[in-house]
């Protein structure tokens, strides 16, 4: 099977550690995700510890219609010091999706964010690539949207 990547970055109008803090979250992840995708942890868990070696299990569906299945999320690298993390990923549709994320600071208030993804689903490859280039570019830009929300909202509150 033969597996290709998509690869996306933006810039973000924050600082790394803001986008690491909210990158941890669960609730970040539904939310940049959807309606693209949903994801609903399989033990019910609110939030999640993200971490090498943690396996993650999700209902997963397209466009929070369709069901897709279990989605399972293998973290392989979670290394805040070097702005990366490494899933391995995989559900009954596509078997292979790992998924890279890297952070690069530019400055101190904006940060380059990279999410590089090597999917492998068969002859449904070129398909899930496609969708996988939307999926990224919609996260993104909500990323960017919650990143400047959430920067505004700090300034009304140094502004009290």
């Amino acid at each position: 099977m033969k597996h290709q990547p998509v690869v996306r970055t933006s810039v973000f109008p924050a600082d790394a550690e803001t986008i690491w803090t909210k990158l941890t979250k669960l609730s970040t992840l539904q939310h940049i995700a959807s309606p693209y995708a949903t994801f609903r942890p399989m033990d019910g868990s609110g939030d999640l510890n993200w971490q090498p070696g943690a396996v993650y299990r999700f209902r997963f569906r397209l466009f929070g219609l369709l069901p897709l299945g279990i989605h399972t999320i293998r973290v392989q690298r979670f290394d805040r010091a070097d702005g990366i993390v490494y899933t391995e990923e995989s559900n009954p549709y596509v078997p292979v999706w790992n998924h890279t994320i890297r952070l690069e600071r530019i400055d101190s208030s904006h940060t380059r964010y990279t999410d590089e993804v090597e999917i492998g689903a068969g002859w449904k490859t070129p398909f899930v690539c496609l969708w996988a280039k939307l999926f990224y570019a919609h996260r993104q830009r909500k990323w960017v949207r919650l990143l400047e929300a959430a920067a505004k909202q700090a300034k009304g509150k140094d502004g009290e």
